[in-house]
């Protein structure tokens, strides 16, 4: 038997998922709505109107599908009840990077990612490097741009 493989995320990255699930299921019946519309307007095989909304229709139930079984193996962390002197999901790291420039990151889930906020997935190849790391540890990784080193200078569960 497969065993489910659980999602970690932060609760607001759950509550994001629930709020795009809630909204995407209030959408289901405007979608009907304009499917009958359009099917009224006769001939089907030459109804742009239609084939549309079967078409976002379809999208609709997909990503409905997707958003369910996100949600059905979500695992919530709690970043605040963690401790400990290794990189874990959810930690908030402080780095510098080769030229000595500091960046602060936190550890998320794919969902949750977003470097330009300071948020990369523990997928991420830096997400990657940095799980089970510790302070004053240097942390090599080959990214798009290149290979880069960084030297763990402080971790926190904020």
């Amino acid at each position: 038997m497969a065993s489910v493989e659980k999602l970690p995320m932060l609760a607001e990255g759950y509550e994001r998922l629930v709020a795009d699930l809630k909204a995407l299921r209030e959408e289901r019946p405007l979608i009907v709505e304009a499917i009958e519309e359009a099917r009224a307007h006769g001939d089907l095989s030459e109804n742009a109107e239609y084939h549309a909304a079967k078409e976002r229709q379809g999208q609709v139930e997909a990503t409905i599908g997707d958003l369910e079984d996100r949600i059905s193996r979500a695992q919530i962390i709690d970043p605040t009840t963690l401790s400990g002197d290794r990189i874990v999901f959810g930690a908030t790291v402080s780095l510098l990077d080769d030229d000595d420039k500091p960046i602060k990151y936190q550890i998320v889930g794919p969902t949750e990612a977003d470097a330009k906020i300071g948020r990369i997935s523990y997928n991420s190849p830096l997400g990657k490097a940095l799980i089970g790391r510790r302070v004053d540890e240097e942390v090599e990784v080959t990214v798009p741009s290149g290979d880069r080193c960084y030297l763990v200078k402080k971790i926190e569960f904020v």
